[in-house]
């Protein structure tokens, strides 16, 4: 189908917006087909060429970028980031699109994830009120039976801006994730009911291919509330349905020919079986984190390790492979990959929670599960 005028370039604009540390023009048409549908990389070439110097600038590495932004690295992002190593992991405390520019193509064999889903709620700000406990987008829930729960970010808070915000993001941060991964390589992003669409629709945009998605059977805290305010009038009404579930998206980069091909020459391209009669399943059982775990990481994201040692074995299909999570946290993913056998690097710029990682980590990896590898 014939491109409109001026389409292509429009294209060609809005990936690099988001790139601002340039991309390559392979990069930049794998880009481009995902949001005007298949151009080929000589029109595209065509278009930079036209462009530049007006629009477009070339840059080192046989690289383009918009015209006033800057390849290179920022002086503050070229010093040594600090590093923790245990086992076969890899902590790494710096800003993941900072690291993830810096990385080879090509270099990591999955992605596994449990991002902020709205950026406000782990800004400076927001997180300062969420360590004093009072206020903010982070909701305190009140003790019951004796039991402290976990705060939880009230994402119903976001204004239009703030999710505009989010999906920008993500399709940024995803372009990033396409040029590091090989073919066929997993990406599994935990989200939630409110905000799943946002985050699919960002690494749709970036070129990845959806999979479909993992359910997390697990009853939450969101949802099932009377109307503020007004409870006792509206005793029998609830604003939205209790959440009794988790999404986690899954996405995997196109694949280098057929899937056999694919695992032949990258070792990536579907999930490991859970036995040679049972398939990996989308639908796991889950219970909420346990009280043993959260004394060893204190994050108010933490998932359980019985959860995470089912996803990470089965996102490698041959059980070999780097693991990346690019927003760690406390190093819950990075433990799970240890306790499985996995190699694996996180990447978390919090330094608070940098720190919390790099104590929890080995006692995490070594914590005791009720469900077997």
């Amino acid at each position: 189908m014939r491109k409109r005028p001026g389409e292509v370039r429009d294209a060609i604009v809005e990936v690099l917006r988001l790139c601002p540390h340039g991309a390559t023009v392979s990069e930049i048409t794998g880009q481009v087909n995902a949001l005007i549908g298949p151009v080929p990389a000589s029109s595209v070439r065509s278009y930079l060429r036209l462009n530049t110097p007006a629009l477009f600038a070339r840059m080192d590495r046989a690289q383009y970028a918009l015209n006033g932004f800057s390849c290179q690295t920022k002086k503050e992002d070229a010093r040594p980031a600090r590093s923790f190593s245990y086992g076969k992991a890899k902590l790494i405390h710096q800003d993941c699109l900072t690291w993830m520019d810096g990385q080879e193509p090509n270099s990591i064999h999955a992605v596994l994830t449990d991002p902020p889903y709205g950026l406000v709620e782990y800004s400076e700000e927001e997180q300062a009120k969420l360590r004093a406990g009072r206020g903010g987008v982070w909701r305190i829930p009140p003790s019951f039976d004796g039991a402290k729960r976990s705060p939880l970010p009230r994402f119903t808070v976001l204004k239009r801006n703030d999710l505009d915000a989010l999906e920008e993001f993500f399709a940024a941060w995803a372009m990033r994730v396409l040029r590091v991964l090989v073919p066929g390589a997993n990406v599994i992003v935990a989200s939630n009911p409110l905000l799943s669409y946002l985050v699919s629709n960002a690494l749709t945009r970036a070129g990845l291919e959806r999979r479909g998605e993992i359910v997390r059977l697990v009853m939450t805290m969101r949802g099932g509330d009377r109307p503020k305010h007004a409870h006792i009038e509206f005793s029998d009404v609830s604003v939205m349905p209790r959440s009794m579930w988790e999404p986690w998206l899954v996405f995997r980069k196109p694949l280098d020919g057929r899937v056999q091909d694919n695992l032949r020459k990258w070792g990536t391209g579907g999930f490991r079986r859970i036995s040679a009669d049972r398939p990996f399943g989308d639908v796991i059982e889950s219970a909420p984190t346990r009280a043993a775990e959260r004394k060893l990481a204190p994050h108010p994201s933490l998932k359980p390790q019985a959860f995470l040692r089912q996803l990470v074995r089965a996102i490698l299909p041959l059980g070999k492979g780097v693991v990346l999570d690019p927003f760690a946290g406390s190093g819950s993913t990075l433990a799970a990959c240890e306790a499985v056998g996995y190699e694996s690097i996180g990447i978390e710029k919090d330094k608070a929670y940098f720190e919390m990682a790099v104590n929890a980590i080995p006692k995490l990896a070594q914590a005791a599960t009720n469900h077997a590898r």
